[in-house]
């Protein structure tokens, strides 16, 4: 996926040139996977440059949406791009660490989704502020867990993507803090290459697992599955 300074969507239009993290399929794949159901009020923990907000609020149209992010550079492109959307009167942007927003909202959401900073002081970064958007150093998966469960409604969905070898952990971290898996889906970049991703959905209440399997390419470079086209064919121009 393309670097540039904006990524251009059907219904709205990413700028990116300040924040640290671009656009790219993680995020892409958590907005359009997330489950939509009802929700009236949706949380995007850590949104960069609003991305996963945007598809949110493009997928429900009855839903208002918060987002949080603790990068001043990411915070203002956000805030840019809600703006220049056609949805602007149903995004909010929070500047502030996940962890006090958590401890100080009091608002119930239906619906939280996050592309979080998974990596764990495992990749080497060039700047302070992509180092914060792509290490979980300053947003622990505990806290991540502990934070999302204090503010999720009675029926609430909370959605989340992370690296395929950390699932176990992610499972007994969502066990720890109460929280019960309802179905997830292992992603892998094309049929040879192994699990890469899993985006996961954890509720307050116990019930059937559904598991599901995606594969974004074929074997060739940017022939992508027909799977990934339904999933995505609503945002990317190309499909």
């Amino acid at each position: 996926m393309g670097r540039n300074n904006y990524f251009r969507f059907k219904q709205f239009t990413i700028s990116q040139e300040k924040s640290a993290m671009k656009v790219g399929i993680d995020g892409v794949l958590m907005g359009a996977w997330a489950s939509a159901g009802n929700p009236s009020k949706i949380l995007d923990i850590g949104t960069g440059t609003g991305l996963i907000a945007l598809m949110m609020a493009q997928r429900l149209p009855a839903a208002s949406i918060d987002a949080v992010e603790i990068d001043a550079a990411a915070c203002e492109e956000a805030q840019f791009n809600f703006g220049q959307s056609p949805w602007n009167d149903r995004l909010r942007l929070f500047q502030i660490s996940f962890q006090q927003f958590s401890e100080q909202s009091d608002t119930e959401y239906d619906l939280i989704v996050s592309n979080p900073p998974f990596f764990e002081n495992s990749v080497k970064v060039k700047t302070a502020s992509r180092k914060l958007a792509r290490n979980s150093e300053n947003l622990s998966l505990d806290e991540l867990f502990a934070g999302a469960v204090k503010i999720l409604s009675g029926n609430g969905v909370f959605a989340v993507i992370f690296p395929f070898q950390r699932f176990n952990e992610m499972i007994s971290m969502a066990s720890k803090n109460g929280l019960f898996m309802k179905r997830f889906v292992n992603i892998k970049p094309n049929p040879e290459k192994p699990f890469h991703r899993v985006m996961a959905e954890f509720s307050k209440s116990e019930g059937l697992i559904s598991e599901e399997e995606l594969i974004i390419e074929s074997m060739k470079h940017d022939d992508y599955t027909e799977d990934y086209r339904a999933l995505t064919r609503d945002f990317y121009l190309k499909f």
